[in-house]
């Protein structure tokens, strides 16, 4: 994944409403950040896969940032 599309997934986690980054479940999310990040940048099958593995895996961190923003 290019240092690029690193930035439009954390670009897109800051501009989503709160809500919605609490209140999908962890699938859904994962879904959503790939198809919103999709709309920026295309992206091949191998791309989709490590961006769907590095989402899973920072799931915590961005419920917590949405969570943190949410208490503001």
């Amino acid at each position: 994944m290019t240092p690029t599309i690193m930035r439009q997934l954390w670009s897109i986690v800051e501009a989503a409403q709160t809500v919605t980054l609490l209140q999908l479940d962890d699938a859904s999310l994962v879904q959503w950040l790939v198809k919103q990040t999709t709309k920026q940048a295309l992206l091949d099958p191998n791309e989709t896969d490590f961006l769907c593995d590095y989402i899973r895996a920072r799931l915590s961190l961005i419920r917590d940032l949405a969570y943190e923003r949410q208490q503001s």
